[in-house]
This record gives C-alpha cells, sequence and structure tokens, in this order.
C-alpha cells in the first residue's frame, strides 16, 4: 500500500464524496451520476483502495441503541513524555475508548469515550487514571451533537460488557 500523497482528479473526488454518503451506492449509480460506466468506477474504487485512499466501509450506527448513553472526551496528562506507543497500548485495552490521539498543549493526549451511563463512565474514567504514567485527567462531558451527522454522532461498535 502507498503512505505517499495520492494523486486524484475530479471523478475521483465524486466518487468518494458519494462512497462517503453511502458506502452501499452501486458503482452504477455512482457512475449515472458522474458520467462513467460502473466498470470505471469499480477501476477508480480498485485504485483508491489500493492507493490507501479508501481503508474500508463502514455502518454508522445510533450510539444509543448499542447502549452508549453517556459520551466524554478526556484530556490526559502523563508523567514525563509518554511515548505515543506506550498510550496506544493503553487505549487498546479500554473498549469504551473510541477514538484516541496525541494532541499539542498542555494535555498529552485527547481520549473518545462511551460509556452506558454516567457511573459506568466514572468507572472507565478510574481504570485510565489507574495506569502508573497517567498524572491527570480531565473530562468535558458531552449534552448534545450540533452536527448529527458527523461521524463522532456515530458508533462503529457495540457496546461491551464490562465488569
Amino acid at each position: 500500500m502507498n503512505s505517499g500523497p495520492a494523486s486524484f482528479d475530479e471523478l475521483d473526488r465524486k466518487i468518494l464524496t458519494a462512497l462517503m454518503a453511502n458506502a452501499r451506492t452501486s458503482f452504477a449509480e455512482i457512475g449515472t451520476a458522474i458520467g462513467l460506466s460502473s466498470t470505471a468506477v469499480k477501476r477508480r474504487v480498485d485504485r483508491l483502495r489500493e492507493a490507501g485512499v479508501i481503508t474500508g466501509y463502514t455502518a454508522t450506527v445510533k450510539p444509543s441503541a448499542l447502549g452508549w448513553r453517556t459520551e466524554a472526551y478526556v484530556e490526559v496528562y502523563c508523567e514525563g513524555a509518554a511515548p505515543p506507543r506506550r498510550l496506544a497500548e493503553v487505549v487498546r485495552h479500554h473498549p469504551e475508548i473510541t477514538a484516541a490521539m496525541t494532541v499539542t498543549g498542555g494535555a498529552d493526549a485527547l481520549l473518545h469515550v462511551r460509556a452506558r451511563d454516567v457511573e459506568h463512565f466514572e468507572e472507565v474514567l478510574e481504570r485510565i487514571r489507574a495506569e502508573p504514567f497517567i498524572r491527570k485527567t480531565i473530562s468535558v462531558m458531552v449534552l448534545s451533537h450540533l452536527l448529527p451527522d458527523s461521524p463522532e454522532a456515530g458508533a462503529i461498535h457495540a457496546a461491551p460488557d464490562v465488569r
């Protein structure tokens, strides 16, 4: 897979836009909309996948339907300079963390956490804080999504069975 910048044209952009809006759109439907045959669309999609531009296809699910009723962003502050690799190992062990990234500013990392309820969130937060290199956390609870169709408003996996 190519890790360099992808080169694509306006037709590729239109194909990507159609697939991002609805990954189940057929190549024939996309082709009709942009003036290509379904075969030409398939060739372009295959090329975009090979180039690493298209990385997969998912279903967006309403989080509350899966048991996720509480959501928060957690800033993580580490003792010393925790390497991103170590942070990645830790967050993989917490199924409630749906996204994690290192960030600039005062915090070392930002976590997107989904939980069943506030009590579950508190338990998740305590498990995160129990990591020996984590100095402190600052949490911000999500009240509502102002852009309800954004990826952040959806979920891509089911709520875990947490003890």
